[in-house]
């Protein structure tokens, strides 16, 4: 019996012995991949892990932030280079994984010819141990030793040894499976990779085509936006011209004979103070300050703070015009500009005609080189015909012959302009002057004396074209819809070149839908405006009662918003201005 387990046991550890042979050789192949895999973990980048070393964690991470990721035509340019750098991390990372699985089959191939060496040892002990175990009788050691004791301590010593040595082959067995599935994981990872470098590849092309394309479009439509900007900010000559311009129909306040009712309500409309360019002399307000008794002279130094009133400037003969050649200076290029109407001299302004006579001699003076240049002879320099006056403006002309604003020794550019809305802006570092006899802006001087252009609402081009429309006042949704324009340009959210008026047929483009914008900015509906000015005559603030509250907008901000947005032509033209609700 003890014989028959004895060859029970031995046959059993012979089973043992060869189903490992094989397990060997596969073990040690393996293993060396197992433990760099392990070694390898220092080297990867830092993904946020809880767990460093866990490579799938960071492909995890980086596939969810591509699919975060969002078309490139939806954003604006922040948000585009915003996607930019989403890109760069997400390449860097990959590049970091990228380096580290190459390391590890790099130092695989290293060890190769070692683990090749390491197979044939082992080759040969697993031979030997076959040996051992097909040849051994337990009963040798009986034979062989002298007394029993000795025989029982080589049985079980060499018992021990085998038991070692089975759980060492388990122990590898157990090694085997768990590498098996990193390896697995291992090239499920490679995979994951090689899927993720493709579509970073492919979502970077993407995006860099999608940004060409928006910053293109962006870039289009900001000169549009510029263009409409101009054309709702200019649209009528900066200088009052021969004959000032009569009433226009609906550009009015309430109360005014130019007035129109819109015929519905809630009604706001933008009213302008002035033109846009409020630098220099007010031609008006020099009227209103001459009918008011006050000099040329008083008038000169009002406006043109900074420079000297010269009596006896050196004049040239003659001036160079374009498209008339060299002509006398005093007694043909003067008395030919037409800048104010004649009829003023007869109604308490002539000494508003004698300031702009000096205005247009010193500023022809200034941008020709006293003279021996060449200037414009359109209302882009100032205006002349060759119709010579001869009646107030003539006369004026010559009371002011030699009289130049000078600074530093030259003629002075003097700027002007028809009105400045009761605020004239500095021309050489000073403040600037409130233009007015009295409280602004009832008390200004250009309202005294009756400048069409002193409160105004713009719904006409120049040419006379009005898109449409028969006023210029606008309707709650209109007026909401101008807040949610501000919110796109100065909130975000959306595509700011998209923000433009909507009827295109007089201004192309693809503009947001008033519901859009309404989806966007979240206003719906206006209650109430009110308006504070600076006191360096702009208007500082916009304050609206909404659906959604009380907003403050900054007048900049504000008129940006409203020219680009209001329907068709309706424009501010001034910094100045105010909104009127009826």
């Amino acid at each position: 019996m003890n014989s028959e387990k004895q060859r029970e046991t031995s046959k059993g550890l012979f089973l043992k012995g060869k189903i490992f042979i094989s397990l060997f050789v596969s073990l040690f192949l393996l293993l060396t991949s197992y433990f760099l895999l392990l070694k390898s973990i220092s080297a990867e980048p830092d993904c946020d892990n809880p767990n460093p070393g866990d490579i799938d964690f960071c492909l995890q991470r980086i596939e969810a932030e591509l699919s975060a990721l969002k078309p490139a035509q939806e954003y604006n340019k922040k948000e585009l280079a915003d996607l930019r750098t989403q890109i760069s991390s997400l390449e860097k990372r990959i590049s970091g994984i990228s380096n580290q699985l190459g390391v590890l089959e790099g130092d695989i191939g290293k060890r190769e010819e070692d683990l090749a060496y390491a197979q044939e040892i082992f080759v040969e002990k697993t031979k030997n141990h076959y040996r051992f175990l097909r040849f051994y009788d337990p009963l040798l050691p009986f034979l062989s030793t002298e007394n029993a004791s000795s025989a029982f301590r080589e049985i079980i010593f060499r018992q021990k040894a085998a038991n070692e040595d089975i759980k060492t082959m388990e122990g590898y067995g157990a090694d085997l499976l768990a590498l098996k599935t990193d390896k697995e994981n291992l090239e499920k990872s490679k995979t994951s990779l090689s899927s993720i470098k493709s579509q970073v590849g492919q979502r970077a092309q993407f995006l860099a085509g999608e940004v060409e394309k928006t910053e293109k479009y962006l870039s289009a439509l900001s000169s549009k936006q510029e263009e409409l900007i101009a054309l709702k900010a200019g649209g009528f000559q900066t200088s009052v011209g021969d004959t000032p311009a009569t009433a226009e129909p609906c550009s009015g306040p309430p109360g005014s004979s130019n007035y129109c009712d819109p015929g519905f309500r809630p009604a706001f409309a933008g009213f302008s103070f002035g033109a846009p360019h409020r630098t220099g002399l007010s031609q008006y307000g020099a009227y209103g300050r001459s009918k008011q008794g006050q000099s040329a002279e008083a008038i000169l130094g009002a406006y043109y703070q900074g420079a000297e009133l010269n009596k006896s400037f050196p004049i040239p003969d003659t001036i160079g015009v374009s498209g008339y050649g060299r002509i006398p200076f005093e007694d043909n290029y003067l008395l030919g500009i037409y800048e104010v109407p004649e009829s003023w001299g007869n109604n308490g302004g002539f000494e508003a005609l004698k300031a702009q006579a000096v205005a247009a001699r010193s500023y022809a003076l200034a941008v020709t080189g006293n003279g021996a240049g060449t200037i414009c002879p359109t209302e882009s320099c100032q205006v002349y015909k060759p119709q010579l006056k001869s009646g107030k403006w003539a006369e004026a002309v010559r009371a002011t012959r030699g009289w130049v604003m000078v600074k530093g020794g030259t003629a002075a550019t003097t700027y002007y302009a028809s009105t400045s809305g009761g605020y004239t802006i500095s021309q050489w570092g000073w403040s600037g002057i409130k233009d007015t006899n009295g409280d602004w802006p009832s008390g200004a001087y250009e309202k005294l004396s009756g400048s069409p252009w002193f409160y105004k609402a713009w719904f006409r081009t120049r040419g006379g074209a009005t898109c449409g429309k028969a006023n210029p006042w606008l309707n709650n949704q209109e007026m909401a819809d101008i807040l949610n324009a501000w919110h796109v340009l100065y909130k975000g959210g959306g595509d700011s070149g998209r923000v433009s008026p909507i009827d295109t047929n007089c201004w192309g483009g693809n503009p947001y839908s008033i519901s859009e914008l309404a989806g966007m900015g979240g206003y719906t509906s206006v209650s109430s405006v009110a308006v504070t000015y600076s006191n360096a005559g702009n208007t500082q603030t916009v304050t609206f009662g909404t659906n959604k509250g009380s907003v403050n907008l900054s007048g900049e901000e504000f008129k940006k918003a409203f020219n680009l947005r209001a329907p068709g032509y309706i424009g501010l033209k001034s910094s100045l201005f105010n909104i009127e609700k009826l």
